[in-house]
């Protein structure tokens, strides 16, 4: 089933709303414009990266790639999709292309499967390579402040085995708390995830309904109702005694690139 993950209930179970329904994309008024599109006000835009080391076998990230793609073709360059695993077969990612595209993001997308209670190994590359210290976070790393950050994932198993009882014995939001804080460091607003559990044996049915949520929850960003009420990221300021090398000449930007970027004490 499609799910929002929450916090858990007083009673330790998992609080997963239904995701709220909109409208379907091929019934919108205009499937050209988007609510947004008609106010006077700058578009949002929305940068989607898709990591799946193997989408000819994916049953739900293929589809889901493909629709934003649709959309894309559309609505560019407010909407950017970028494939990962196209894009960087050798691993070797291009810094200075992925932070421009994420700068330019009012919504940065993060939609692939669930790999051993994390993400594949490229979309951690992503973070390591492209989040850098004096850009993403610390001192003069305010590039992504203000921003959203979606995670859109999908899990083999079934909801029900993502319970401390079952094989997977935590509750799926227990696995959360990585990407909430890499957003909170970064200064991004963590949104509901958008989860499709039991890929391997969801419904023709089930992927098509997961699908056209996806859609339309990118075409109407930022107008959620899941989101009206949710307030800014936490602030995480890191203190200048914890960063003793966050130094400008130690630091990887867009004009200053520097191979010794990450931190050698650690």
């Amino acid at each position: 089933m499609l799910r929002l993950p929450r916090r858990t209930s007083a009673e330790g179970g998992p609080v997963t709303p239904a995701l709220t329904p909109m409208t379907p994309l091929s019934t919108a008024a205009s499937p050209d414009a988007t609510p947004s599109e008609s106010a006077s006000a700058p578009l949002p835009r929305v940068l989607v990266l898709v990591a799946h080391p193997d989408l000819h076998a994916s049953r739900v990230n293929r589809q889901l790639l493909r629709a934003a793609r649709t959309l894309q073709a559309v609505h560019a360059p407010r909407i950017e999709v970028r494939d990962l695993y196209a894009l960087y077969p050798d691993f070797d990612i291009d810094v200075r292309a992925e932070q421009q595209a994420a700068a330019a993001a009012d919504l940065i997308v993060w939609q692939h499967p669930i790999h051993w209670y994390s993400m594949p190994a490229l979309m951690k590359l992503w973070l390591d390579e492209v989040l850098t210290q004096g850009w993403a976070y610390g001192r003069g790393g305010t590039a992504l402040m203000g921003k959203d950050l979606w995670l859109v994932a999908s899990t083999g198993g079934p909801e029900a085995t993502y319970h401390p009882e079952r094989y997977n014995r935590y509750f799926f939001d227990a696995f959360l708390p990585p990407y909430e804080q890499t957003a909170a460091l970064c200064g991004l607003r963590f949104l509901p995830p958008l989860v499709l559990h039991g890929a391997n044996s969801a419904s023709a049915i089930e992927l098509a309904e997961h699908s056209q949520t996806y859609l339309a929850h990118l075409r109407d960003y930022p107008a959620w109702p899941e989101i009206a009420d949710l307030p800014a990221c936490v602030s995480c300021p890191i203190p200048p005694d914890d960063r003793p090398d966050d130094r400008p000449e130690n630091r990887w930007t867009l004009d200053n690139p520097n191979p010794n970027h990450r931190s050698a004490s650690a």
